[in-house]
C-alpha cells in the first residue's frame, strides 16, 4: 500500500512560482497602458484617462512590492496566488467599468485569471475566481460609464446583444476552465504517479544490490578476522588444560570460526559474481513472485505451457515488482483460486494472472492501468485506518475502490522492461479479471547472455 505523509501531501499540492504571478501581470500592465494611449491619444476617445491609469499603476505597484519582498524562485500556496488573481479580475473590472462594460472588446480578458487559476491551482480556488469573475460580469451588464467613441457620439448597445456577451462569457469561462483544469490534473498525476513509480524502483533495486554491500564487507572484515582466528587458535594451546584462560582462548577460538563461516555465505550471495544467482527461470520466477501470497485463504495454483526450452533470463526486480503487485490484487479479490500461468514459445513469452473474483468494473475498465482510476469492488474493511491506510485511500477503499497508483506502477514497470500489458475480464460463465503480460522473447530469455561460471 501506498500512501503519503502530510508533508509529502503538502509538496504535492498545486503550487505556482510567485514570479509567474508577478510576469503575468506586468504583461498586463504593458498590454492595458498600450491600449489606453492607443484608444485616448491615437483615436482621440474620450475616457477617464487618469482613474485608468491609477488602476494600472495599482498592479505596478504591486508587482514591484512583490519583487522587492520576496525572491523570484518563491512558490506561493494555493490560497495566496487565489488572492492574487482575485486582484486582477476586480482590476480588469474596474478597467471595464471605466471603458464601456460589456462593450468593450477587450472583455473576454476576464476569464484570463480563471482559466491560470484551473491550470495550477485546485478545483475549489478556480471556482470561487469563476464566481467571482461571473458575478462582475453580471455588474458590468448594467453599472459601466460609456462606451469610448467619437466626440458627440454616444453607443448604446441593446440589452439582448449584452446578454449575449454575458452569455458567451460565462459559457466561454466555463468550458476553458473545465478544460484546462482536466489537462493539468491529468498531468499532474501522470508526474505523481511516475515519481512514485520511480522511487519503488529505485528501492527495489537498492534491495537486490545489498547482497553486494554484504559481499564488500565480508571481503573488509575478512583480513582482521582472520587475525582474530589464528591469534585465538595459537593462544588456545598456551594453557594448560583446565585453565580457565584456556577455556576463554577456545571460546574465542570457535566464535571467530563461526564468524569465518557466516562471512563465506555472504560471500557467496554476490550477484555480480554469482553468475548463478542471477539466472531467473521463468518457473521459479512465478514461483519466487507467488511465496509471499501463500497461506492468505487463497490458492494459488502456477501452470506451464512451453513450445522449446524454459526462457531463462535474470532478476530484475521491476517485472517481480509488477508481477507482485498484480498478483497482490488477484489474491484481494479473488473468492477461492487464482491461476498464475506461464506460456512461451520461440518468439514471445506470456505470464496471465487469472482469478475468479468480481473482475474489473466496467465504467473504468477502459482506464485501467491510468493513475489514481478505481479498479474494482473493494474487500470490506471495517476500519481502513487502522491497518495502515491513510485518509484519503480509507476514503477511496470505503466508497468502492483502490487508488489504481499501485496497477499504474506494475504497467509502468512492466512496460520498461519491453512487455505489454493488457487488463480483460474472464467470459461468461466464468467471473473474475484476467491480467496478460506479454514480452518478446528476446527480453526475457537471457540465458545466452550471462556467461557459464
Amino acid at each position: 500500500m501506498i500512501s503519503t505523509s502530510d508533508g509529502q501531501s503538502r509538496l504535492l499540492d498545486p503550487q505556482i512560482k510567485l514570479d509567474t504571478l508577478v510576469r503575468l501581470r506586468w504583461l498586463a500592465v504593458v498590454g492595458q497602458t498600450v491600449s489606453l494611449l492607443v484608444v485616448h491619444y491615437l483615436l482621440n476617445f474620450p475616457l477617464p484617462i487618469g482613474y485608468c491609469y491609477v488602476l494600472v499603476a495599482v498592479s505596478a505597484w504591486l508587482n514591484v512590492i512583490l519583487k522587492i519582498r520576496w525572491p523570484s524562485s518563491t512558490r506561493v500556496s494555493k490560497n495566496a496566488a487565489a488572492l492574487q488573481l482575485s486582484y486582477d479580475i476586480i482590476q480588469l473590472g474596474g478597467l471595464f467599468y471605466l471603458t464601456g462594460g460589456l462593450g468593450n472588446p477587450f472583455c473576454f480578458l476576464i476569464l484570463a485569471p480563471v482559466v491560470v487559476s484551473a491550470t495550477a491551482l485546485s478545483a475549489r480556488n478556480t471556482i470561487i475566481l469563476g464566481a467571482l469573475a461571473g458575478a462582475i460580469v453580471t455588474l458590468l451588464t448594467t453599472f459601466h460609464l460609456p462606451l469610448p467613441w467619437y466626440d458627440g457620439t454616444q453607443i448604446d448597445l441593446p440589452p439582448l446583444y449584452l446578454a449575449g456577451v454575458w452569455f458567451s462569457l460565462v459559457c466561454s469561462m466555463f468550458f476553458m476552465a473545465t478544460y484546462s483544469l482536466r489537462v493539468a490534473e491529468e498531468a499532474r498525476q501522470l508526474s505523481n504517479a511516475l515519481a512514485a513509480s520511480d522511487m519503488v524502483l529505485a528501492h527495489q533495486k537498492h534491495l537486490s544490490a545489498l547482497d553486494g554491500l554484504a559481499t564488500a564487507a565480508a571481503h573488509e572484515l575478512g583480513t582482521p578476522l582472520g587475525t582474530i582466528y589464528l591469534t585465538a587458535k595459537e593462544l588456545s594451546t598456551e594453557f594448560e588444560k583446565g585453565d580457565p584462560l584456556r577455556d576463554d582462548a577456545e571460546l574465542v577460538y570457535a566464535q571467530a570460526a563461526r564468524c569465518r563461516d557466516i562471512l563465506k555465505k555472504l560471500t557467496s550471495l554476490s550477484s555480480d559474481t554469482d553468475q548463478v544467482f542471477q539466472r531467473m527461470p521463468i518457473m521459479l520466477l512465478l514461483a519466487d513472485v507467488s511465496e509471499p501470497h501463500r497461506g492468505l485463504g487463497i490458492q494459488i495454483k502456477i501452470d506451464s505451457q512451453g513450445k522449446g526450452p524454459e526462457p531463462v533470463g535474470v532478476r530484475d526486480p521491476a517485472i517481480s515488482y509488477g508481477l507482485g503487485n498484480l498478483l497482490e490484487n488477484a489474491v484481494d479479490f479473488a473468492e477461492s483460486t487464482v491461476l498464475f500461468e506461464a506460456k512461451w514459445d520461440e518468439n514471445t513469452v506470456e505470464i496471465f494472472i487469472v482469478d475468479d473474483g468480481p473482475g474489473f468494473a466496467p465504467d473504468v475498465f477502459a482506464r485501467m492501468g491510468e493513475p489514481y482510476v478505481s479498479k474494482r469492488s473493494a474487500p470490506i474493511v471495517t476500519d481502513p485506518e487502522e491497518v495502515g491506510y491513510s485518509s484519503d485511500e480509507a476514503a477511496a477503499i470505503q466508497s468502492g475502490g483502490g487508488l489504481g497508483l499501485g496497477f499504474f506502477i506494475a504497467k509502468t514497470l512492466l512496460e520498461r522492461s519491453g512487455g505489454r500489458v493488457h487488463f480483460h475480464n474472464r467470459n461468461t460463465p466464468d467471473h473474475g479479471a484476467l491480467v496478460h503480460i506479454r514480452w518478446p522473447r528476446a527480453a526475457m530469455d537471457q540465458a545466452s547472455q550471462i556467461p557459464e561460471s
